[in-house]
């Protein structure tokens, strides 16, 4: 399975989002890669714990590979070189977890028959030896997300879903709608490169993410009431905008810790020094979960 990961803008979550996934994932016995094409911010190695990856690796990464300087991109297993242990702490029916991480300081590229042909190539290798591979996209109408859809396109028997992260704001719930439906969006590239707009439509779903709930305490009665009411405006606008139900595949809330530091939510920062909150670990694993119920992604 291809998971491709993208958002409005930036500051929405996404590669924290996906990277626990990923993990969450790999908990439950699945074999997963982690693609970084997020190309301006090649940052997922710092989710990880990963020195060696945390602002990209200074040559042979995915940049190097796409770009035809290197035959094969770096891998690195997350699990053998996270600098964090309560990440190496798992059950011996996990499986396997890779980061391929991005380069550091090359930025956007355009990208040419030759790069989507790279392009294409890895993700059918990586798809061949991984069960899901996670692509974390950079934010917007990028050259990666025009790269992906391309690169997808040419391998038409991957199961294939799309992730399209947003803050619970009207800002972003109106700019991710517009990523998705708007002029230039995922839809129109899509029909553009031959994709039948209603499967393309199908394959992908919205995340709603730092999700405030309007009964958490320390709210003051005001701010719980604004909230509510704000939350009823949300629903309708993303209603309207074909970005709620049955759109929406699920959210993630609020939590301190990720609002602070970009990680992965381990059960040792749940259970054990209580940081994290329960319900964001399950949020992550319900996604998880989401990727492989086929009754999650029928359009009704």
């Amino acid at each position: 399975m291809l998971v491709f990961a993208t958002s409005d803008k930036g500051g929405t979550g996404r590669s924290v989002t996906t990277s626990n996934v990923a993990y969450q994932s790999a908990l439950a016995g699945y074999d997963v890669c982690y693609l970084d094409f997020d190309f301006g911010s090649p940052t997922a190695g710092s989710v990880f714990d990963i020195d060696a990856g945390r602002l990209g690796v200074l040559h042979g990464g995915l940049h190097s590979y796409l770009l035809g300087e290197v035959t094969e991109p770096h891998r690195i297993d997350v699990f053998a070189e996270t600098e964090r242990e309560s990440v190496k702490v798992r059950d011996r029916h996990a499986g396997k977890l890779f980061l391929l991480p991005g380069d550091l300081g090359i930025g956007e590229f355009p990208s040419s028959d030759g790069v989507v042909s790279r392009c294409t190539e890895i993700l059918e290798l990586l798809v061949s030896q991984f069960h899901m591979c996670f692509v974390d996209l950079s934010a917007g109408r990028s050259y990666a997300l025009q790269m992906a859809l391309e690169a997808a396109r040419r391998l038409p028997d991957v199961r294939t879903r799309w992730l399209v992260y947003h803050r619970w704001t009207k800002q972003h719930v109106i700019a991710a709608a517009s990523l998705v439906h708007g002029r230039h969006g995922i839809l129109e590239a899509g029909e553009d490169l031959g994709y039948n707009r209603d499967e393309l439509l199908a394959s992908l779903r919205f995340v709603r993410t730092a999700l405030v709930d309007p009964a958490r305490p320390g709210l003051t009665s005001q701010q719980s009431v604004w909230i509510a009411e704000w939350d009823s405006r949300l629903q309708a606008i993303a209603e309207s905008a074909n970005a709620g139900p049955p759109w929406m595949l699920h959210t993630v809330p609020l939590d301190p810790v990720l609002q602070w530091r970009e990680q992965l939510i381990t059960a040792h920062d749940v259970t054990t020094i209580g940081i994290a909150n329960e319900r964001t670990a399950e949020a992550f694993q319900q996604l998880a979960r989401l990727l492989h119920n086929d009754k999650a992604w029928e359009v009704r």
